[in-house]
């Protein structure tokens, strides 16, 4: 729990410390606005870099990417930065633009209502309530972690933790381990736990694509060039990234021009498993790209050991120390290791921001699953924004990028709510259906619709509300200018006011 005091109000109130709450914070205080709040339930910055502290932890994003643009970081030790660099990264750009005193640790919101009477979002937290004229959700997508629905699991007599919730008490070393899940947590820890367990099973319900990870640490010279030559790590920069745009191609128009990843990942498979039995139990059989393409060049290795066994059987129940599969084996552990991502779909902060009509966004979306207009902004919840909103994510690049763009259109419409004096702004309810109903078209030819996988891409309703299916060049370009004319505006308070299209 916090103990400094919230204040009864603020213009602009932030949820969440990790990129893009902080990105927020860093911005606002450059433009020398400072009456804001950023609220966050862990007790430090960092979001998903804080909480993932997983034995392996790493980003699959190039680090060169992985920073804000504003502050860049020389230091970066390798081109695919582990998770103490990157938390690290975090806390040093937060100490450096000097908005720590803006920040609420240990506040976790409960409740967030827009209040029409009085034209402001009450929020209630468990640090007290405090009103906010411009609410901006920045809890991220990767913030609440998902256990799976296992008969008996919360019975298990032994030790059960999910990777985000790592147990660095318990020791692992000797013990019989169960790890659920095969995604890009999984692919990551199995390799560094089996070190030191006694045995591994490593419970598959679908075999990902897994490509070499191009990992090097960075020479000396190299670290001291980006440092001494800002504008040398910025073309680097740049270059990682137009080269990580000719991918979206392969995602969003022809999956056939993923053959050269479908064949690295081939050779990385049979290259290391040379058992053929094992091999066809980890060869996919969905195109590449559909569900998230991992990176790792020590996973298949690390199955391909005697102490490891690979299960493709489904999980049936967890009974004392045993998980049982559909076959009726029981496999006895000591621990299970829950490796099943997070809630994409269905983020838990929409249960608790509540709209002009009564309803919350849950509600809202219960019908068709998650939208918004440009990823960002709500009909029917005024001066609420969202950073990584719906269909914002990404399978080639980095969430940085996408995050500081929504930035970008954020401060713009502060901009132009100051300017123009409007205290409330929306997006057209046929504006929000026009744009979701482009995106839902555009996502029909993807890989990602069409590769035959089931994903957490896809919603309960199979509709992709989670990826961006264009370039995120377009995504800058489309977020660049708040376009007042496509929101409904008002420009006094809302007793009175009567609501108009445009400003």
């Amino acid at each position: 729990m916090t103990t400094t005091p919230l204040p009864r109000h603020v213009r602009l109130l932030v949820v969440g410390a990790g990129f893009g709450g902080l990105g927020m914070a860093v911005r606002l205080e450059e433009r020398g606005v400072r009456d804001f709040l950023v609220v966050e339930k862990g007790h430090d910055v960092g979001g998903t870099w804080r909480d993932n502290t997983y034995p392996g932890a790493a980003c699959d994003v190039p680090s060169q990417l992985y920073s804000f643009s504003f502050a860049l970081n020389p230091g970066w030790s390798r081109s695919f930065s582990p998770q103490p660099e990157i938390q690290d990264y975090l806390r040093r750009v937060a100490r450096d633009a000097g908005v720590l005193d803006r920040f609420r640790f240990g506040t976790t919101v409960q409740d967030a209502r827009w209040d029409t009477a009085t034209g402001r979002w009450e929020v209630t937290t468990s640090a007290g309530t405090v009103t906010a004229d411009v609410l901006v959700a920045a809890s991220g997508g990767l913030s609440e972690p998902r256990m799976p629905d296992i008969e008996g699991l919360d019975d298990f007599g032994g030790e059960v933790f999910h990777t985000a919730r790592w147990n660095h008490d318990y020791d692992l070393a000797g013990k019989r381990v169960a790890v659920i899940g095969t995604g890009a947590s999984a692919i990551q820890v199995v390799p560094e736990i089996a070190k030191e367990v006694a045995h591994l099973d490593v419970y598959q319900r679908t075999a990902p694509w897994v490509i070499p990870r191009r990992d090097r640490a960075y020479t000396g010279v190299e670290k001291a060039a980006f440092r001494l030559l800002p504008g040398l790590q910025r073309l680097y920069r740049a270059a990682i990234y137009l080269a990580r745009e000719t991918f979206v191609p392969a995602f969003t128009w022809k999956p056939g021009l993923a053959a050269p990843a479908r064949k690295a990942a081939l050779m990385n498979l049979h290259g290391a498993v040379k058992d053929p039995a094992l091999r066809e139990k980890l060869t996919p059989h969905f195109e590449i790209g559909c569900k998230r393409i991992l990176i790792s060049n020590d996973y298949y290795p690390t199955l391909a050991q005697d102490h490891v066994d690979v299960v493709t059987e489904p999980i049936a129940k967890v009974s004392g120390h045993a998980v049982v599969t559909a076959d009726g084996v029981e496999r006895e552990v000591d621990a299970i290791i829950v490796a099943t991502g997070f809630y994409t779909t269905e983020p838990p902060i929409a249960d608790h921001v509540v709209g002009a009509d009564g309803r919350s966004l849950a509600q809202v979306w219960e019908r068709d699953g998650m939208a918004a207009y440009k990823g960002t902004t709500f009909h029917g919840f005024p001066n609420l924004f969202q950073i990584v909103g719906p269909n914002t994510g990404l399978g080639h690049s980095s969430m940085v990028f996408v995050i500081e763009c929504q930035i970008a259109y954020i401060l713009d419409a502060l901009d132009r709510m100051q300017r123009e004096g409007l205290t409330t702004v929306q997006p057209r309810p046929d504006v929000q259906r026009h744009w979701n109903a482009g995106l839902q078209r555009r996502l029909r030819r993807t890989v990602w619709n069409t590769g035959g996988c089931a994903s957490w891409y896809l919603d309960a309703h199979g509709r992709n509300t989670t990826l961006w299916p264009r370039t995120t060049i377009t995504m800058k370009r489309q977020l660049a200018t708040f376009d007042a004319d496509r929101y409904l505006t008002t420009t006094t308070t809302p007793s009175k006011a009567t609501q108009e299209a445009g400003s």
